[in-house]
């Protein structure tokens, strides 16, 4: 990896305290930086680099750091002053990076900041000739939410694209630096065995879920402009859906892999928005219990308005139309204040072609799943039935899991991602056609939640979710998983064993 210069927008914010700075510390402490990498808060505080480099000791303080690494790391650090509206600022900052001769040419701009400052600050970087790379590479790191919706995601594409080319930007999307989600593409394309198996033909439906215990923790302002559509579904979970449908890529170079993707959402059955109420569910929190304790419903959280119907809760229900997954349906969902937090792909296998065991004690075989589980522990587990001991004929779920199932991943996404950065590959970042085609699959939900404004259904904080979105189910056997434990639905499932139609 080249040295490089590594600009910090919002160097004092939450994003950088939480998550950048001790992301870059671990990787300091493993000796993944290179040597002469070099670290610039941008703030509107008047800090001197001294107070910086306290600051950052006082947030590391509470993690487990040595003082040998955390000394290298705070030599690292310098501040720079200035206000992100203050159009004179960026010449400064220009000739502060340019003028010192301890800051490597090639520069890292990360947008540790508001979503609404990404074109702002982009075009000044451009403006003061920091997006030129006549002297050194410069690349341009920006976070989620990428846009509002189609028409604003248009919109910062082009004012990115003024100044900074597609292959300078890398929109980060820290699920995809989980090492789960990776091995996906491990499980499936490194065994053979599989690849027979994943298509409309075995597979009876795939669920990708993701639920939070915690409520919005602050975050109410950012989160009732928003909601669980644009906020998890629209991104993360679409993501991980290309990931499990896509076709294997040519190899795994950044383009090969994102133009496979592309394919899965260019492929995504557009949901017309007359049939939104049959392809997508939305709820919010009422007061419940979560881990025993009592909670507050969504409307009665801090800075949430009183007559808000921002969910809390989504569900979609979306079909590939291609070769693979003809009419094999994909139930997207995301909640806050659920039972537990947890994020799993779940895959169900249809039932064999056969009543084989009509005449046995066996009466109702339960399906054939791989899970793969994401947080919060990564875990890739496939059931299946075997005999029971003893003389009668009667099955039982065995589980296979991989050998690291429950144990506790310590590496956090952002520390990959961010190497990456620095080495310049974009495999696991977004490309802009990516995010266009995500949102093309969820405007139209989007459209006419915003025109329904009268009522939203609840759900008790602490449960699964609202009953109601098991309408979106095509079969009556289709149910929830939850997680890798929960079989509960397995036990009200019927056999369906017609399947001579493969669609």
């Amino acid at each position: 990896m080249e040295d490089c210069t590594f600009v910090i927008f919002g160097a004092t914010g939450n994003l950088a305290k939480v998550k950048l700075l001790p992301a870059l510390y671990r990787l300091d402490a493993a000796g993944r930086l290179p040597d002469g990498l070099k670290v610039v808060g941008f703030g509107r505080r008047d800090w001197s680099d001294e107070t910086w480099r306290e600051q950052v000791r006082a947030h590391l303080a509470n993690k487990p750091t040595d003082e040998a690494v955390l000394k290298r790391f705070c030599e690292r650090l310098s501040f720079f002053s200035g206000d992100l509206s203050d159009d004179q600022a960026f010449p400064e900052l220009r000739d502060y990076l340019l003028g010192n001769a301890d800051f490597p040419s090639n520069m890292i701009f990360y947008m540790a900041i508001s979503p609404a400052s990404f074109g702002r600050v982009s075009r000044q970087l451009g403006m003061v000739g920091l997006s030129n790379q006549d002297e050194g590479w410069r690349r341009l790191v920006i976070e989620k939410p990428f846009g509002y919706d189609l028409e604003s995601a248009e919109s910062l594409n082009r004012r990115l694209n003024q100044d900074f080319q597609e292959t300078q930007i890398f929109r980060i999307d820290h699920y995809l630096g989980k090492g789960t989600v990776q091995n996906v593409l491990v499980f499936r394309f490194a065994n053979l065995m599989l690849e027979p198996l994943w298509n409309r033909n075995y597979i009876d439906h795939v669920q990708i879920t993701h639920s939070e215990s915690l409520g919005t923790e602050g975050r109410a302002g950012y989160y009732d402009s928003s909601g669980a559509l644009r906020d998890m579904l629209q991104s993360h979970l679409l993501q991980l859906l290309t990931l499990v449908a896509m076709e294997p890529p040519a190899n795994l170079d950044a383009e090969s892999l994102r133009d496979e993707k592309v394919k899965v959402l260019r492929s995504i059955r557009p949901i017309h928005q007359s049939a939104v109420n049959a392809h997508a569910f939305r709820a919010q929190y009422a007061a419940g219990r979560v881990d025993g304790e009592k909670v507050h419903a969504y409307l009665d959280e801090p800075d949430v308005p009183a007559n808000s119907v921002t969910e809390t809760y989504a569900a979609l229900k979306l079909f590939i139309d291609n070769w693979r997954w003809r009419n094999v349906p994909f139930y997207l969902r995301t909640g806050k204040r659920m039972k537990q937090g947890n994020s799993m792909v779940s895959i169900r296998f249809k039932h064999p072609p056969q009543q084989l065991f009509r005449e046995t004690q066996i009466d109702q075989l339960k399906p054939n799943w791989i899970l793969m589980n994401l947080q919060p522990h990564d875990c890739i587990r496939l059931e299946m039935q075997v005999k029971q001991q003893g003389l009668e004929l009667r099955a039982e779920t065995t589980r296979l899991d991989a050998s690291y199932c429950g144990i506790s991943q310590q590496l956090d996404a952002y520390e990959a991602l961010l190497l990456d950065v620095v080495d310049g590959d974009h495999s696991l970042f977004l490309r802009y056609d990516e995010v266009s085609w995500a949102w093309r699959v969820v405007d139209p939900v989007l459209k006419v939640w915003s025109t329904e404004r009268d009522f939203i259904h609840t759900y008790p904080a602490g449960s699964w979710g609202p009953k109601e979105a098991e309408r979106l189910f095509v079969r009556q056997d289709h149910r929830w998983r939850n997680t890798l434990e929960d079989d509960t639905q397995q036990d009200r499932i019927v056999p369906d064993y017609d399947e001579t139609d493969p669609d």
